[in-house]
C-alpha cells in the first residue's frame, strides 16, 4: 500500500521538474546565456526537492513544521507558475503547456495524500485483530437476528394456537348454553302446564294408591349459599409456613426439591393452598 502511494507521487515530482527546468531553458535561454538559465532551472528543482526531502524527514519522525510546508508549496507554485507563463507567452501548442502547468500542484497534493496515509497507517497484527473483532461483531449480529426471527416464529405458533382453542371453547361454551337454555324453557314449559300434575298423578296413583303426591319442577333461579365448612386447624401464617417449609426442606442434605418437599408438608397432616405453599418456598430458597 506504500508503494501505491508514494510511487505516484515520486513520478509526477519527476516529470514536473524536468518540465520546469525544460520551460526554464526554452523561456530564458533566449534572453540570457544557457548557464544562467540552467541555474534558475536546477535552483527552482533543487529548492523544492530540498523542501520536500526535509519534509519527508520530519514526518518520518512523526513531526511536522508549517514554515517547511509553506516553503515547500512556494515552489510548487513557482514552478506551476513558470509553466503557466510560458504556456500563455508561447506561440505554439499553448494549450499542450497549459495541460501540464497543472503538475507541480498535483505532486504536492500526491505528497499530502502519502503523509495522511502514513499518520493513518495500521500494523498487519492491528489490522488482523480489527477484523476479527468486525466479524465477532457479524456474527453476534447475526445469531441475535436469527434469534429474534425464531422466537418471534415460535411466539405467533403460540398466540394461533391459543386464539385457536379459544375460539373452540367459545364456541362450545355458546351450544351448552343453546342447550342449557332450550333444556330449561322446556322445563318452564311442563312446569306451567295444565296437564303436567294431573298427567303425573295418574301415572303414580296405580303406584300409591290413595297418595296424591304434589309434584315441582326445577325452578330456573337464584340459588341460596351454602355456608363453608369449618376447617379442622387455624390456617397457617407466613412465618409458621415458611418455618416449616425451611425445616423440611433442609430435613435432609442435599436439601428437598418442592414435590417432596410438598409431599411431606402434606403427609404431616399441615395444610395450605399450592399458591401459599410455592410463595414460602420461594421465599426459603
Amino acid at each position: 500500500m506504500k508503494a501505491k502511494t508514494v510511487l505516484p507521487a515520486v513520478a509526477m515530482t519527476a516529470v514536473s521538474m524536468v518540465l520546469t527546468l525544460a520551460v526554464v531553458m526554452m523561456w530564458l535561454g533566449t534572453a540570457v546565456p544557457w548557464p544562467v538559465a540552467l541555474v534558475v532551472g536546477v535552483g527552482i528543482d533543487g529548492g523544492w526537492l530540498a523542501t520536500l526531502a526535509y519534509e519527508r524527514r520530519l514526518a518520518a519522525q512523526g513531526d511536522h513544521n508549517r514554515a517547511v510546508t509553506a516553503v515547500g508549496w512556494s515552489f510548487g507554485v513557482l514552478a506551476a507558475g513558470v509553466l503557466v507563463a510560458h504556456a500563455l507567452t508561447a506561440e505554439h501548442s499553448a494549450g499542450a503547456w497549459l495541460a501540464v502547468a497543472w503538475l507541480p500542484i498535483a505532486a504536492k497534493a500526491l505528497w499530502l495524500v502519502h503523509s495522511l496515509w502514513e499518520r493513518t497507517a495500521l500494523t498487519p497484527l492491528a489490522l488482523d485483530a480489527i477484523r476479527g473483532i468486525q466479524q465477532e461483531a457479524r456474527d453476534e449480529a447475526a445469531v441475535a437476528r436469527a434469534r429474534l426471527r425464531a422466537e418471534a416464529a415460535t411466539e405467533e405458533t403460540r398466540l394461533t394456537a391459543v386464539t385457536e382453542a379459544g375460539a373452540r371453547v367459545a364456541r362450545v361454551q355458546a351450544e351448552t348454553a343453546q342447550t342449557l337454555a332450550g333444556a330449561w324453557s322446556t322445563l318452564e314449559s311442563a312446569r306451567k302446564g295444565e296437564e303436567t300434575g294431573r298427567a303425573l298423578t295418574s301415572v303414580t296413583s296405580t303406584v300409591t294408591p290413595g297418595v296424591t303426591p304434589r309434584w315441582e319442577l326445577p325452578v330456573w333461579g337464584p340459588s341460596e349459599q351454602v355456608p363453608a365448612l369449618e376447617s379442622a386447624a387455624p390456617a397457617l401464617s407466613d412465618d409458621e409456613l415458611d418455618t416449616l417449609v425451611h425445616d423440611i426442606r433442609y430435613s435432609q442434605t442435599p436439601p428437598l426439591s418442592y414435590r417432596e418437599m410438598a409431599a411431606r408438608f402434606r403427609a404431616a397432616g399441615h395444610s395450605a393452598s399450592e399458591v401459599r405453599l410455592r410463595a414460602a418456598w420461594k421465599r426459603v430458597a
